[in-house]
């Protein structure tokens, strides 16, 4: 059995999601599938290459949550797993908020 490498546990979250490549602004619209304190899975055909860096913006119940990430990992065809690099400490707050209400669903 392989051990869990995740530093917080990850709960199913749905959410539309933007990433935005820094230099060309170029946008691609996606959804959040899971959420951690740490990171999120993004479901997508097309994913970025792991250690892309991005801004993303997830939008869930008319909030917003902001960060710049990096890119995990990528399964092509699939999706890709993403690390928040600098959430401010309002951002911390409304992951949090998410998160407890996710566990409190599931």
């Amino acid at each position: 059995m392989q051990d869990e490498r995740r530093r917080a546990s990850r709960h199913f979250f749905t959410a539309e999601a933007e990433l935005i490549e820094p230099q060309t602004e170029v946008r691609v619209t996606t959804r959040v599938g899971d959420l951690s304190l740490h990171g999120c899975y993004l479901d997508m055909m097309n994913p970025y290459p792991a250690d892309t860096l991005l801004k993303l913006r997830i939008t869930a119940g008319g909030e917003v949550f902001e960060s710049n990430t990096r890119i995990v990992y990528a399964i092509p065809n699939v999706g890709a797993g993403a690390a928040f690099l600098d959430v401010e400490s309002n951002g911390q707050a409304l992951l949090a908020r998410w998160l407890g209400e996710a566990a409190g669903a599931a």
